[in-house]
């Protein structure tokens, strides 16, 4: 490129464009990042994992609901004399089934959601950690 100076072209100084500088600052977080928007093999395996990850919490807190409600009634059918015992007038089985699932729900419901959200930081922390 070259400019006209009182009629006569001066040439502008040369810009050198080194690449090297350019791939040396790339760091693994943005490449990570680039694979997973672009759907390559180690971005879909980083993905799954985390799918993966998700997948055995919910599994695992299903699995601790089941025993905690599913096994009141073995419990009952097992030991008669539990579910005959009575709080407050109300049957044994009556208040745990009735009441005091709902806050064991609801517990199990909040480690879910704060083990779920531990996953993904998890996640974001491997994605976002610089190349050592």
């Amino acid at each position: 490129m070259q400019s006209a100076v009182g009629g006569r072209s001066v040439p502008q100084p040369r810009t050198r464009i080194v690449l090297a500088d350019v791939s040396g600052r790339d760091n693994r977080g943005d490449r990570t990042r680039a694979e997973l928007a672009q759907q390559t093999r180690v971005g879909e395996a980083l993905v799954r994992g985390l799918v993966r990850a998700q997948l055995a919490l919910a599994l695992r807190l299903s699995l601790v609901v089941v025993i905690g409600l599913g096994g009141l009634p073995w419990l009952f059918a097992i030991a008669p004399s539990v579910s005959r015992v009575t709080v407050l007038g109300v049957k044994l089985p009556w208040l745990l089934l009735g009441v005091a699932s709902f806050p064991f729900l609801i517990g199990v419901g909040w480690a879910y959601v704060r083990l779920a959200e531990r996953n993904e930081q998890d996640f974001t922390d491997l994605v976002q950690r610089p190349e050592r």
